[in-house]
């Protein structure tokens, strides 16, 4: 089994206090102590918590669009594929016990100066955006504008089941949001 470097383990402890505990109550002491590593070498490969924020998002957007392509990968059609994402919700929901959206999480808890983190939030959620649209767009049924359009309808769905499965710690929001997408892309 191969070490896990101090790079990594850094990230990774951060990773998990930021999405479970939040990134305002989770200090660099707390990350240095947890990833057992020390402040100097935690400074070598980061600046700042905001930097090591950063680094959190970039992974989990990599992590969480590889799994939400390999839930939906089964599915036959592109419209197919953007209803099943809302499996992949409920299933990743459940997993960490309705604890909502890393990005919508950081995003409500984040100093206005921190552009960097809100970057990479906007990244994420335009990356999704961009993902249900080009699906869309594959289907013979609509235009390129229909597409668009209707992708947008879909994000919303999507954006508004996360937090209001985070806020009820309960799939039904994602279950009719579900119902609601099969609705208008037919």
């Amino acid at each position: 089994m191969k070490k896990v470097g101090v790079k990594e383990r850094i990230i990774e402890t951060a990773s998990r206090l930021f999405y479970f505990n939040g990134y305002n109550q989770t200090g660099i002491n707390q990350i240095i102590a947890e990833a057992n590593v020390a402040k100097a070498s935690m400074y070598q490969h980061f600046r700042s918590k905001e930097d090591i924020a950063v680094a959190y998002l970039i992974a989990r957007h990599a992590m969480w669009m590889g799994k939400l392509n390999e839930c939906v990968s089964s599915q036959n059609t592109s419209k197919g594929k953007v209803i099943g994402c809302f499996d992949y919700l409920t299933k990743w929901l459940n997993e960490v016990n309705f604890r909502g959206c890393g990005w919508q999480n950081i995003i409500t808890d984040l100093p206005n100066d921190h552009t960097k983190i809100m970057d990479q939030a906007v990244l994420h959620k335009n990356d999704v955006r961009k993902w249900i649209h080009n699906l869309l767009i594959e289907e013979d049924q609509y235009t390129n504008i229909e597409a668009k359009e209707l992708g947008d309808e879909v994000l919303i769905l999507i954006e508004g089941s996360i937090i209001l499965s985070q806020i009820q710690k309960n799939e039904w929001p994602i279950k009719v949001a579900k119902k609601a997408c099969k609705k208008i892309l037919n």
